[in-house]
């Protein structure tokens, strides 16, 4: 269920909310609006003040399917398994909002597209190809070299970016991997239909992957799609050699030791980079804004422990730092880092400006970013003894005396000493106030 700030109370002023509905994939997103209740507009200026936008995929980049602020309730249907809701108010008047429940639906399986990390998977119904009159042997890519795998019920194709003819392209904010799937119709039998053409297209936006397949021909024209994100990871290694990762979770460490982490890129793409962006350490993996300690933000380093190893290929990322700063202030930390991966020898894209403030970030090159948590990161048992140290050594009368209580043979025998020592000190007190004889040979 999706409700404007403070619902059923008055929204704020000045409010800028964006929710992002992402079901499974082959699902569609139906968003109905049960009340809606905003500032006034007129008809020459209609939902100018208060609003909500509903978009059919990524805010940025997806067609508008509607901007309501008040009348009748309304449901929107998504084209993927992505849909983008976004409130503004403005300073004016607030009023009660709106309340709106979303569920998922299943897409026409005729036809699925999956952007995978290493090629697109185009999966083409058997029954939907028979009842429009092509067969299975008649269906084919570009590149006829590239044959699909067929099986009882589907056709399927496994299309790598770098081959059976795809096609890449850019623009401003994506780019594209795109491909055909062609059907012709029997010869024997005369027919109007014309030949199936079945487009495929993986889009690059920011943030995420954007599938399309539609077929063009006659009759109708089908789209599917769909929306993933880039496969990357964060590994630990023991040293600058990174030879030798370390798979141990958690990762424990000494005190002001250097960690060494190297960035994975997994794509058929080899004309892809990656860059380091920001790393943050936190000691809750759910929350990296209250208590955090920066490493590096927006390209600037922030550690000046922080340092980048050369890397023998593009889509790997190699960086250290000292464990020292965050480490001495909490026992256990999970470090989260965002990464951006752009075109190399694209020297406007974001991983070619180095350090730079978040709102001066050019969005104009085709990039992603993509966040990768990693951890946690504990300081080994030796190491909290080392850090100990330094304390006061007049805690550990204290110490003792606690762990005395913690035992109770412990505190049995201390008490015993005591008995004895008091038992001794009476028995001597005699002997001791008797004047001591000296002789003098």
């Amino acid at each position: 269920m999706l409700e404007s700030p403070f619902y059923p109370g008055h929204y704020p002023s000045n409010a800028d909310c964006v929710w992002e509905i992402n079901v499974e994939n082959n699902f569609r997103v139906v968003l109905t609006f049960r009340d809606i209740v905003m500032q006034s507009s007129t008809q020459r200026n209609r939902c100018q003040h208060d609003y909500v936008e509903v978009y059919d995929g990524p805010l940025h980049s997806s067609p508008l399917l509607g901007k309501i602020c008040a009348g009748s309730l309304r449901t929107y249907t998504s084209s993927s398994n992505l849909m983008t809701v976004r409130f503004h108010s403005d300073s004016r008047y607030t009023f009660r909002g709106f309340q709106a429940h979303y569920s998922s639906i299943p897409a026409d399986h005729n036809t699925t597209l999956l952007c995978l990390p290493d090629y697109m998977h185009a999966v083409v119904s058997r029954d939907y190809l028979q009842s429009q009159g092509y067969s299975v042997q008649s269906v084919t890519m570009s590149d006829t070299h590239c044959r699909p795998t067929v099986t009882s019920w589907e056709v399927i194709f496994n299309v790598p970016y770098n081959g059976c003819g795809t096609v890449r392209q850019e623009n401003n904010d994506t780019i594209n991997y795109s491909n055909m799937i062609k059907a012709t119709s029997s010869g024997h039998i005369i027919k109007r239909k014309k030949d199936l053409h079945l487009h495929i297209s993986c889009k690059m936006l920011q943030s995420t992957w954007m599938q399309v397949m539609y077929v063009a021909e006659d009759i109708a024209d089908v789209n599917e799609n769909q929306f993933g994100r880039y496969d990357v990871n964060i590994t630990f290694y023991d040293s600058a050699s990174f030879s030798q990762p370390v798979y141990d979770s958690p990762y424990y460490i000494d005190l002001n030791q250097n960690l060494f982490l190297q960035a994975s890129l997994h794509s058929s793409d080899k004309d892809l980079m990656l860059f380091v962006d920001s790393c943050v350490a936190s000691p809750d993996p759910h929350d990296f804004n209250t208590l955090t300690y920066d490493i590096i933000k927006s390209g600037c380093v922030r550690d000046s422990s922080f340092a980048t190893f050369y890397s023998p290929y593009s889509h790997l990322a190699r960086f250290k730092f000292n464990a020292f700063e965050f480490i001495n202030r909490h026992t256990s930390v999970y470090l989260k880092c965002e990464l951006d991966v752009c075109r190399q020898r694209d020297y406007s894209s974001r991983c070619y400006q180095g350090c730079i403030s978040r709102s001066k970030r050019d969005t104009s090159s085709a990039q992603e970013t993509v966040d990768v948590v990693v951890g946690p990161v504990q300081l080994r048992e030796g190491g909290a003894e080392s850090r100990s140290a330094g304390l006061d050594s007049s805690a550990a009368p204290l110490q003792a005396v606690r762990a005395a209580a913690d035992n109770p043979l412990i505190a049995a025998v201390a008490v015993l000493a005591v008995v004895v020592f008091i038992l001794a000190g009476f028995l001597l007190r005699p002997a001791l106030k008797k004047p001591l004889s000296y002789r003098i040979a």
